[in-house]
């Protein structure tokens, strides 16, 4: 599968949420969104811009699961694309243990509070870290991510193909505070490196 995506900071998330619903956006998952991502030791995977991803939505009433994998980055016509493929899992914590068990370490933790709509032919993910600002992630066909951009409310140029380590980095210098996008961050522990995100 093709992911084609976009990302930017939503100034007035609550405003940009109320817009998405005025226009009959679908919600389609609202709760905590936890990514572990993996490679070996060497970063063999990094280094060919591949991503191994464990991913999992937690609600107070169920956990589920998802094993990604991205191919390498490519920007086309002014969005980020990849190839992807995902499957779903019955137990993430036994998926886990196996990665570990054959080599694989976490390099980078993200954890985030998300609300995932449906609209105007686009997935569009709210996302809320633990320090940094709120993002907005659009993902569809480029048509798509145009519609659902201007019913956010929020500037075109407000979009960009960044990577999270940008936004990082763009947050940490008008601030003068360090992100924080995992828990582990937020209570001080710094073990992963930005640029693994």
């Amino acid at each position: 599968m093709r992911e084609v995506e976009l990302k930017g900071i939503l100034p007035d998330p609550e405003a940009a949420i109320a817009a998405l619903e005025r226009a009959g956006a679908t919600l389609l998952y609202r709760g905590r969104l936890e990514d572990r991502r993996y490679d070996t030791p060497e970063r063999a995977l990094a280094l060919r811009d591949h991503v191994l991803r464990l991913r999992i939505y937690r609600t107070p009433d169920r956990v589920d699961g998802h094993l990604d994998w991205k191919g390498p980055t490519q920007y086309v016509d002014g969005y980020k694309v990849r190839d992807e493929e995902t499957t779903p899992l019955g137990d993430p914590t036994a998926l886990a243990t196996m990665l570990e068990q054959l080599g694989y370490v976490v390099t980078r933790e993200i954890d985030r509070e998300i609300a995932q709509y449906r609209v105007a032919g686009a997935v569009v993910r709210i996302e809320r870290y633990p320090r940094l600002d709120v993002l907005a992630e659009v993902e569809g066909e480029p048509e798509a991510i145009e519609a659902a951009i201007r019913l956010l409310g929020v500037p075109r140029g407000a979009f960009t193909t960044g990577r999270l380590p940008d936004f990082v980095r763009e947050f940490e210098a008008r601030t003068g505070q360090r992100a924080a996008l995992c828990d582990r961050e937020l209570a001080g522990d710094y073990r992963f490196a930005a640029a693994d995100a």
